[in-house]
Protein backbone atom coordinates (compact mmCIF):
# COMPACT_ATOMS: atom_id res chain seq x y z
CA UNK A 1 0.00 0.00 0.00
CA UNK A 2 1.19 3.57 -0.59
CA UNK A 3 -0.31 6.50 0.09
CA UNK A 4 -0.46 9.46 -1.88
CA UNK A 5 -0.88 13.33 -0.82
CA UNK A 6 -1.00 17.42 -2.32
CA UNK A 7 -1.50 20.22 -0.50
CA UNK A 8 -4.40 22.74 -2.31
CA UNK A 9 -3.97 26.80 -1.90
CA UNK A 10 -7.03 28.87 -2.69
CA UNK A 11 -7.07 32.67 -1.36
CA UNK A 12 -9.73 34.85 -2.56
CA UNK A 13 -9.14 37.36 -5.39
CA UNK A 14 -11.99 38.86 -7.64
CA UNK A 15 -12.37 37.05 -11.03
CA UNK A 16 -10.36 38.48 -14.13
CA UNK A 17 -13.46 38.57 -16.68
CA UNK A 18 -16.62 39.10 -13.75
CA UNK A 19 -16.56 41.21 -10.87
CA UNK A 20 -19.63 39.40 -9.69
CA UNK A 21 -17.59 36.64 -8.75
CA UNK A 22 -14.55 35.27 -7.37
CA UNK A 23 -11.42 33.75 -9.09
CA UNK A 24 -11.33 29.78 -9.19
CA UNK A 25 -7.62 29.94 -9.32
CA UNK A 26 -5.34 27.93 -7.12
CA UNK A 27 -1.83 26.14 -6.51
CA UNK A 28 -1.65 22.34 -6.31
CA UNK A 29 1.48 21.29 -4.51
CA UNK A 30 2.29 17.46 -5.36
CA UNK A 31 4.59 15.94 -2.54
CA UNK A 32 7.49 15.64 -5.17
CA UNK A 33 7.46 19.96 -4.40
CA UNK A 34 6.01 20.72 -8.08
CA UNK A 35 3.54 22.95 -7.67
CA UNK A 36 0.39 23.37 -10.50
CA UNK A 37 -1.54 26.38 -11.28
CA UNK A 38 -5.29 25.45 -11.57
CA UNK A 39 -8.84 26.46 -11.91
CA UNK A 40 -12.30 25.39 -13.11
CA UNK A 41 -12.54 25.04 -17.27
CA UNK A 42 -12.78 27.74 -18.50
CA UNK A 43 -17.19 26.83 -19.47
CA UNK A 44 -17.03 27.03 -15.11
CA UNK A 45 -15.42 30.42 -15.41
CA UNK A 46 -11.83 28.96 -14.68
CA UNK A 47 -8.83 30.48 -16.30
CA UNK A 48 -8.26 28.89 -19.47
CA UNK A 49 -4.13 28.84 -19.20
CA UNK A 50 -4.19 26.57 -16.34
CA UNK A 51 -4.65 23.26 -15.91
CA UNK A 52 -8.48 22.00 -14.74
CA UNK A 53 -9.24 19.11 -12.32
CA UNK A 54 -10.94 17.27 -15.31
CA UNK A 55 -7.53 17.79 -17.53
CA UNK A 56 -5.57 16.29 -14.52
CA UNK A 57 -8.05 13.05 -14.30
CA UNK A 58 -7.75 12.79 -17.93
CA UNK A 59 -4.01 12.93 -17.87
CA UNK A 60 -3.71 10.45 -14.60
CA UNK A 61 -5.36 8.22 -16.55
CA UNK A 62 -3.39 8.28 -19.52
CA UNK A 63 -0.10 8.41 -17.32
CA UNK A 64 -0.91 5.49 -15.39
CA UNK A 65 -2.35 3.56 -18.77
CA UNK A 66 1.59 4.49 -20.15
CA UNK A 67 3.36 3.10 -17.11
CA UNK A 68 1.80 -0.70 -16.74
CA UNK A 69 2.12 -0.47 -21.19
CA UNK A 70 5.78 0.51 -20.87
CA UNK A 71 5.96 -2.20 -17.53
CA UNK A 72 4.38 -4.75 -19.30
CA UNK A 73 6.50 -4.69 -22.51
CA UNK A 74 9.83 -4.03 -21.05
CA UNK A 75 8.75 -7.56 -18.94
CA UNK A 76 7.76 -9.00 -22.40
CA UNK A 77 11.07 -8.36 -23.77
CA UNK A 78 10.26 -4.98 -26.14
CA UNK A 79 11.73 -2.19 -26.16
CA UNK A 80 9.91 0.86 -26.23
CA UNK A 81 11.47 4.14 -28.11
CA UNK A 82 8.23 6.80 -27.66
CA UNK A 83 4.65 6.89 -26.25
CA UNK A 84 2.72 9.53 -27.17
CA UNK A 85 -0.94 10.18 -26.42
CA UNK A 86 -3.81 12.73 -26.73
CA UNK A 87 -6.17 11.53 -24.55
CA UNK A 88 -9.67 13.19 -24.35
CA UNK A 89 -12.28 13.15 -21.55
CA UNK A 90 -15.82 14.15 -22.02
CA UNK A 91 -17.63 16.00 -19.60
CA UNK A 92 -21.24 14.98 -19.71
CA UNK A 93 -24.11 15.43 -17.94
CA UNK A 94 -25.66 12.47 -15.79
CA UNK A 95 -29.49 12.19 -14.57
CA UNK A 96 -28.53 11.28 -11.24
CA UNK A 97 -25.31 13.49 -10.40
CA UNK A 98 -25.25 16.48 -12.55
CA UNK A 99 -21.95 16.36 -14.48
CA UNK A 100 -19.56 13.48 -14.52
CA UNK A 101 -16.66 12.22 -16.46
CA UNK A 102 -18.41 9.79 -18.53
CA UNK A 103 -16.06 8.55 -21.29
CA UNK A 104 -12.18 9.07 -21.43
CA UNK A 105 -10.65 8.05 -24.46
CA UNK A 106 -6.62 6.68 -25.03
CA UNK A 107 -5.16 7.47 -28.54
CA UNK A 108 -1.63 6.30 -27.82
CA UNK A 109 0.98 6.14 -30.91
CA UNK A 110 4.06 3.86 -29.43
CA UNK A 111 7.16 3.37 -31.23
CA UNK A 112 9.18 0.38 -30.59
CA UNK A 113 12.97 -0.28 -31.06
CA UNK A 114 15.22 -3.03 -31.11
CA UNK A 115 15.20 -6.50 -32.60
CA UNK A 116 12.09 -8.12 -31.04
CA UNK A 117 9.18 -5.94 -32.52
CA UNK A 118 5.83 -6.27 -31.33
CA UNK A 119 2.98 -7.56 -33.86
CA UNK A 120 -0.27 -5.64 -34.03
CA UNK A 121 -1.98 -8.75 -31.85
CA UNK A 122 0.97 -8.28 -28.57
CA UNK A 123 0.17 -4.78 -28.90
CA UNK A 124 -3.15 -5.35 -28.18
CA UNK A 125 -2.89 -8.18 -25.14
CA UNK A 126 -0.02 -5.05 -23.84
CA UNK A 127 -3.16 -2.45 -23.84
CA UNK A 128 -5.29 -4.59 -22.47
CA UNK A 129 -2.85 -6.00 -19.58
CA UNK A 130 -2.11 -1.89 -18.75
CA UNK A 131 -6.05 -1.31 -19.03
CA UNK A 132 -7.15 -3.97 -16.76
CA UNK A 133 -4.27 -2.73 -13.93
CA UNK A 134 -4.31 0.79 -14.30
CA UNK A 135 -4.94 1.44 -10.78
CA UNK A 136 -6.62 4.63 -11.60
CA UNK A 137 -9.01 3.37 -14.51
CA UNK A 138 -9.81 0.84 -11.76
CA UNK A 139 -10.49 3.83 -9.58
CA UNK A 140 -12.97 6.13 -11.38
CA UNK A 141 -16.85 5.41 -13.48
CA UNK A 142 -15.68 7.23 -16.38
CA UNK A 143 -15.97 4.04 -19.54
CA UNK A 144 -11.83 4.09 -20.41
CA UNK A 145 -11.13 3.31 -24.57
CA UNK A 146 -7.94 2.67 -26.49
CA UNK A 147 -7.37 3.66 -30.14
CA UNK A 148 -4.36 2.26 -31.21
CA UNK A 149 -2.70 1.46 -34.74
Amino acid sequence: MSVHQSAIRWQRNPHEADANTYSRNHQVTLNGGQQLNVSASAEFKGDSSYADPEQMLVSAVSSCHMLFFLAIADFQGYQVESYHDDPVGHLERNDKKGMEVTRIVLSPSITFGGDNIPNQDAISRIHAGAHRNCFIRNSITAEVTINHG
